[in-house]
């Protein structure tokens, strides 16, 4: 009975999506690129990976505002694991010890950073190393498709998941949708997207003078020394003396002035996992985060179903990884430190192993339950 019922919706939610074949493309590094009115992108099959999206800025020229690569296979040859644009998962962010209790069981799953001492974005072969389906196509929209079996990187149970990325127009808008279905036991599902941004274009070297305004933002999960999770649930506001407060970009403050030591041993800048602190259900509609750079005059709000975002101003670069051929023509031929930044829309870190934060509504996902659905939406404009 309660396979017959996750197969009704699992075929309920295939019509939704408007997938109606599978792609017989094995090349998951074969470029496709989905258009609207004033926005492009294009996406490859390896980790269903966003490489490029277009916006016209302030003098209404186009300009590329990811990170990433020209040559797909680029992707394959990383060594530091950027998962630049990739789907991140089953389960995104951090694990501690890289073990959880699931109903009494115990699971131990790949521990991939730190020299073995936790996970991090699912695992050695995540998502973001996996070659994904094309399940739909057309010219504004497309769709990708990953069966997960049972017990691959020790994760129980078989998880069906499709990632649609949508472009509108009128505003110009790139939407994503990432729906995960278990089809036969409970399971972790926290997924995200990767997606690296510049809306600057690279026009200078960092940006830590692009301005950051999250309304909703006033709590983070502070981490340990590897970003763990501690456990405590910490205000970026009061009191005057928390060193979190660097991290209030409640009202719109420049990226740079939430450089601190808030991102792990050794680390300047931030890296962290904010909690969106809605006041009220009919504001889940409302952007969570807006970034704008005054070079190229290009804005973008973000919206999303998910109760958190994690952070990255890309501390980590060293100028050792080249921009794209359309990004060296304004100047920076490198990614430098602070020269991008990460916005995971996700819910909390390490929620599974916090049980006293009563996510589990939120991370948990089986046949008997709703499915794991992640929305967030970029829209542009300029000023």
């Amino acid at each position: 009975m309660k396979l017959t019922a996750t197969l009704a919706a699992f075929t309920a939610l295939v019509t939704s999506l408007g997938v109606s074949s599978w792609s017989t493309d094995s090349d998951a590094f074969k470029p496709l690129t989905i258009a609207a009115y004033g926005i492009n992108a294009t996406f490859i099959g390896y980790g269903a990976r966003l490489t490029h999206l277009y916006v016209n800025d302030k003098n209404n020229n186009p300009r590329d505002v990811v990170v990433g690569y020209d040559d797909p296979v680029m992707y394959t040859n990383e060594t530091s694991d950027n998962f630049f644009g990739a789907i991140v998962g089953r389960y995104a962010n951090r694990i501690k010890n890289g073990t959880f209790n699931l109903d009494g069981t115990e699971y131990d799953i790949p521990k991939n950073e730190h020299g073995g001492l936790n996970t991090l974005h699912g695992g050695d072969t995540g998502y973001d190393h996996r070659n994904w389906s094309v399940a739909q196509y057309n010219t504004s929209s497309i769709t990708y498709s990953l069966l997960d079996p049972d017990g691959f990187q020790g994760f129980p149970g078989i998880l069906q998941t499709y990632v649609t990325y949508t472009l509108l127009a009128n505003p110009p808008r790139l939407t994503t949708r990432i729906v995960a279905i278990p089809l036969d036991q409970d399971t972790p599902v926290m997924m995200s997207t990767h997606i690296y941004w510049n809306v600057g274009s690279f026009t200078s070297s960092n940006i830590l003078k692009d301005t950051l305004y999250m309304p909703y933002s006033d709590r983070i999960i502070p981490g340990d020394s590897i970003l763990i999770p501690t456990g405590e649930l910490q205000s970026v506001k009061y009191p005057w003396t928390n060193p979190a407060i660097a991290l209030n970009f409640t009202g719109e403050r420049p990226i740079g002035d939430g450089n601190g030591q808030q991102c792990g041993a050794g680390c300047t800048g931030i890296d962290n996992a904010f909690i969106l602190d809605r006041p009220y259900p009919e504001l889940a509609d409302q952007p969570v985060l807006q970034l704008y750079s005054a070079d190229t005059g290009i804005k973008m709000k973000v919206r999303t179903n998910m109760g958190g975002l994690q952070l990255y101003n890309c501390a980590g670069q060293a100028g050792t990884i080249p921009v794209k051929a359309d990004q060296k023509q304004n100047g920076v031929e490198f990614i430098q430190k602070y020269g991008c930044l990460v916005i995971e829309p996700q819910d909390w870190i390490d929620g599974i192993n916090h049980p006293e934060w009563g996510r589990r509504k939120e991370q948990i996902f089986g046949p008997d339950t709703r499915v794991s659905e992640n929305w967030a939406q970029y829209e542009f404009s300029t000023e």
